[in-house]
Order: structure tokens, then C-alpha cells, then sequence
């Protein structure tokens, strides 16, 4: 799925094939296969589909599973106030990639642009004031990242629809603890309600069919 679980997934394949070895890995890809035709990789950005699997293989562990999984790339700050959740990231590839695409100035004015109001491409880049080519380069970037995300869309004169795109977080903080760089995140509420990956971890995830 596109947005946050997708960004989360970037570190999830290789943790998976860590925690759970090359033989249950190999297990896991298989039935994969058979049952979805897609690799490993490919079923971490439609979790329902590596869910499914893993229920197969493992029963009702399989939940406790992914939940352990899930949270060696990311951990639900407990807040006694406010709905809005903050997630620390625990895994360092992905800190990495945050800290990359928030250090570069174009992301990073890119993400500004769109935390209000999502708007389309062409928009963007002439807020940003940003050059087509290298713009278009970037955007898509974040976007396959999982950082913007599709929301809406816009009618042109010629009737074409065009879709406008939003930032996944409203904030994030970085953090030096003992010459380790730490990074929190608060994504959006409808990054949270998207999220399979954060349901597993917030116990309100329920299974369903993947076609």
C-alpha cells in the first residue's frame, strides 16, 4: 500500500529474512508465489497478501510475528495527550532515508508544500519554484518512497483527471542522543488509518481477503 506502509516496507523485506532465517524465508516466498504470484518484496507494499501468507504458515503466532517484525523498523510513542501519534524509528536504513530526503531542500519545500492542502504536480513545482526536470525526478522519488501519497484529484479543461498528492507526516523531530541520531515522525491521521502495518501493532487489525 502506498504511504506509510510502503515507507516502512523498505526495511521490512531484509528484517523479515533476518529474524526468520533462509529456510522459513524461502517458505514464506514460495507460497507467496503460488498463492499471488509476487516476490517477497512486492508483498511487503500489500501487506494483506504477506499477512495472509503468514497466517497459512504460522496460525494465530503469526500476528505476534509480524507485530515483532513491524517494531524492529518503527515503535508507537505512548502520548498521554492529544490523538496524534508519534513513531520513532528504530531501524537505520530507514532513518537514513528520512534523513536524506528532509536534507535535501527541494524534498523537503516538496513535503511543505502539500502539508495543508494536497495539490497536483505542475502546482507543486511552481510554489517550490523548482525546475520541471528535476523536480518531476524528485517528486517521483518521495512518492515512490512513500512519502507522498495520491489524495484526490483535479479536472483539467481538457477533462483529464490529474491527481493531486499529500505529505504522509505533519511533523517530525530529530533528536542527538549520545552521538546517535534519532528520528520521530507524526504522520497524518489518514497515514494512521491506511496504515494495515500500524493496525498490527495498535491490535485493531482485522483479516481480510486479498484478491
Amino acid at each position: 500500500m502506498p504511504g506509510l506502509d510502503s515507507l516502512i516496507g523498505k526495511s521490512l523485506t531484509k528484517i523479515v529474512k533476518d529474524s526468520l532465517g533462509q529456510e522459513t524465508t524461502c517458505k514464506i516466498e514460495q507460497r507467496l508465489y503460488e498463492k499471488h504470484g509476487m516476490s517477497l518484496t512486492k508483498a511487503v507494499d500489500e501487506f494483506p497478501k504477506l499477512d495472509l501468507v503468514l497466517r497459512e504458515l504460522f496460525g494465530t503466532s503469526a500476528e505476534v510475528i509480524e507485530k515483532q517484525l513491524i517494531q524492529s523498523v518503527i515503535v508507537i510513542e505512548q502520548s498521554e495527550k492529544g490523538d496524534k501519534k508519534w513513531i520513532v524509528i528504530e531501524d537505520s536504513h530507514l532513518t537514513k532515508l528520512i534523513l536524506e530526503s528532509f536534507g535535501d531542500d527541494d524534498k523537503k519545500n516538496i513535503m511543505n508544500a502539500v502539508l495543508d492542502r494536497p495539490m497536483i504536480i505542475s502546482n507543486i513545482l511552481e510554489q517550490c519554484n523548482i525546475a520541471q526536470t528535476s523536480g518531476y525526478r524528485k517528486i517521483n522519488s518521495l512518492i515512490e518512497n512513500g512519502f507522498l501519497i495520491v489524495d484526490g484529484y483535479e479536472i483539467k479543461q481538457d477533462g483529464k483527471r490529474v491527481n493531486k498528492y499529500a505529505s504522509i507526516f505533519d511533523n517530525i523531530r530529530i533528536q542527538i542522543e549520545k552521538n546517535k541520531v534519532q528520528v520521530h515522525v507524526q504522520p497524518t491521521k489518514k497515514s494512521i488509518n491506511n496504515s494495515r502495518m500500524i493496525q498490527v501493532l495498535t491490535g485493531t487489525h482485522h483479516l481480510v481477503t486479498a484478491e
